[in-house]
């Protein structure tokens, strides 16, 4: 090229890039860069800066001579981090993709909840949301509407409360196949909502504000078309990946932030996998054999968790290489752990979030060839519209950025530390659950207590309820369940953490059986009682443990159990 331009001392080309522009005016080094950028639409502020910002310039310049006088060096960093094709990163196979799966994440927890929610909190179920709307509105007055956003505010009826996660299982189809995906996340969010809202404590779970948190996002992902195509792009979708990936740094490094805040000396002493397989909610048929292993082995995997949730995050924000060694080993990590323990969607969702650490070029030897031919097709008919506009497209961007550096700040020095203004943003936008606190197995708890609920006639003979999957019977396997959640059977298992008179809704739950609810029965394994339900209840506690494995070959014994004492008194209904 030097012949063409004569104007330009042969030496230069060897030195740095050069622009000439068509009137003749040659820019060289880092303002040739910006400036080819801004000419076709790409980083404008940077040559703003450029221009503009004292010292800006001087320090572009000197870094471009440096990388320049080491080309070889900085070669071979950007084939490590960035690997051998550089171009830009496009996303839109992976925001096609991740809405599907979504899709698919809230398909499982609505069929998984609408099998549960008249038992749970139906008119005859152990916390009726009719009776606690009405405390709300007793308390509250015009406020409840605000403070606890949900559609049962028109209905609490059983055939309404089916009908939110029905509604909510075929919308989530439609986002899955793609047919005006936009409306429906709108929707299934709502619905979500509202079931969180009326689940009391049923839907208290991390969970289920994470699948709200990250169905929120989504609004801003899919576009308002009927069809939806993997060619398609919306004018968020970079800053969604972006806040996607702050997400998923939040929700992985305040679980292993929160190991060690709590103080938990099984944690700090590297012993809490020693206990954590049997000790969880509700273990898997491996838990048990991974409990077995040596101890060393435990204390192995309380090292490489603590790394996992507190080193290998921050490589989220390194380049696309790095971002894939996060991803794998975020995924791996997820994978072993729904392996070992029932965690509903939980995990799913965790491992469909790091595809957000991939782009369309990592993932294109993955997924089907039609999926990049269709843009080929379609590319130059699609038109990028700006639903939202530059300024409603930042304040969304700086409001969620905001929330995610109040809870950081919140997760280290507690909510005294906000300021008075962060407090009543935090507060406006609480019920709505658009950033929230994380933090994953804090403490293990070490024993393992389960309540026995027992029934009986003439209060000497008690027979036992079965339930379906938390233990009971010493010769069941540990059930694999996930990602459905049983929700009782985890809430038993919070109840045995602590008395009965912290948990209210364990007496009603035991009313429920005395009057015989068909509808709380059902979610149980066996009724003791079939041809009508029992004169008195009590509840008993015990201590279990895993047998060990030579007692299991000998016995077919999963579990061991010794009696700790009562944990709610025999009780009768007052009209029987």
């Amino acid at each position: 090229m030097a012949d063409q331009f004569p104007q330009i001392p042969f030496e230069n080309f060897g030195k740095s890039v050069q622009l000439v522009t068509p009137g003749g005016k040659v820019y060289t080094g880092a303002e040739a860069v910006f400036r080819t950028l801004a000419s076709v639409g790409q980083k404008k502020w940077i040559l703003w800066s450029y221009q503009y910002i004292r010292g800006f310039a001087a320090i572009s310049e000197w870094f471009y001579r440096f990388v320049a006088a080491h080309r070889g060096f900085f070669y071979k960093l950007t084939r490590l981090l960035w690997g051998k094709q550089i171009e830009p990163p496009s996303y839109r196979r992976i925001r096609w993709l991740f809405l599907r799966l979504l899709g698919l994440i809230y398909f499982i927890a609505f069929v998984s909840l609408g099998t549960q929610i008249i038992g749970l909190v139906g008119s005859t179920g152990i916390l009726p949301a009719e009776n606690f709307l009405q405390s709300v509105e007793n308390n509250f007055g015009s406020e409840r509407y605000w403070l606890f956003p949900t559609l049962a505010w028109f209905s609490a009826s059983d055939i309404f409360l089916y009908s939110l996660p029905f509604l909510g299982a075929i919308l989530s189809i439609f986002i899955i196949i793609g047919i005006m995906v936009a409306p429906a996340l709108l929707l299934v969010w709502i619905l979500y909502l509202s079931l969180v809202v009326i689940g009391q404590v049923f839907l208290s779970f991390q969970w289920d504000i994470f699948l709200l948190e990250v169905g929120f996002l989504a609004l801003f992902l899919a576009p308002w078309r009927f069809k939806d195509h993997p060619a398609y792009k919306t004018y968020l979708t970079v800053p969604m990946v972006w806040l996607y990936r702050l997400l998923l740094f939040r929700f992985i490094f305040s679980s292993g932030a929160v190991k060690l805040l709590s103080g938990d000396s099984l944690w700090r002493n590297l012993k809490a996998l020693t206990v954590h397989y049997q000790t969880q909610p509700l273990p898997t048929p491996i838990a048990y054999y991974v409990h077995q292993l040596p101890i060393w082995f435990h204390q192995f995997s309380v090292v490489a968790t603590f790394i996992i949730q507190l080193v290998i995050p921050f490589l989220i924000f390194l380049p696309r290489r790095a971002r894939f060694v996060a991803a794998g080993s975020f995924i791996g990590f997820e994978v072993l752990i729904y392996l070992t323990g029932n965690y509903t969607f939980f995990n799913l969702l965790t491992i469909f979030l790091c595809l957000f650490l991939f782009d369309d070029q990592a993932v294109r030897r993955w997924l089907p060839q039609r999926l990049f031919h269709w843009s080929a097709r379609i590319k130059e008919k699609v038109k990028i519209t700006k639903r939202i506009t530059i300024i409603g497209a930042s304040a969304l961007v700086a409001l969620i950025i905001f929330l995610n550096v109040v809870y950081i700040t919140i997760l280290f020095g507690g909510y005294g530390r906000l300021a008075p203004p962060a407090r009543y943003v935090v507060g406006i936008l609480a019920p709505f659950h658009l950033v929230n606190s994380y933090g994953v197995f804090a403490t293990i708890t070490n024993p393992r207590y389960e309540i026995i609920i027992e029934g009986s006639n003439d209060g000497e003979t008690w027979l036992a309820y079965e339930f379906r999957y938390k233990p009971g019977d010493l010769g069941r396997a540990p059930p694999i369940v996930a990602p459905h959640q049983p929700r009782l059977d985890w809430q038993m298992w919070f109840a045995a953490l602590g008395s009965y008179q912290n948990y209210p809704w364990f007496e009603n739950f035991l009313h429920r059986l005395l009057q015989g609810s068909p509808d709380v029965i059902k979610l149980l394994a066996h009724n003791p009682f079939p041809q009508g339900p029992p004169r008195f209840t009590r509840a008993l506690i015990y201590e279990y443990t895993f047998t060990d494995l030579a007692t299991k070959q000998k016995t077919g014994a999963w579990w061991k159990r010794e009696l700790q004492g009562q944990y709610f008194p025999t009780i009768s209904l007052y009209n029987r």
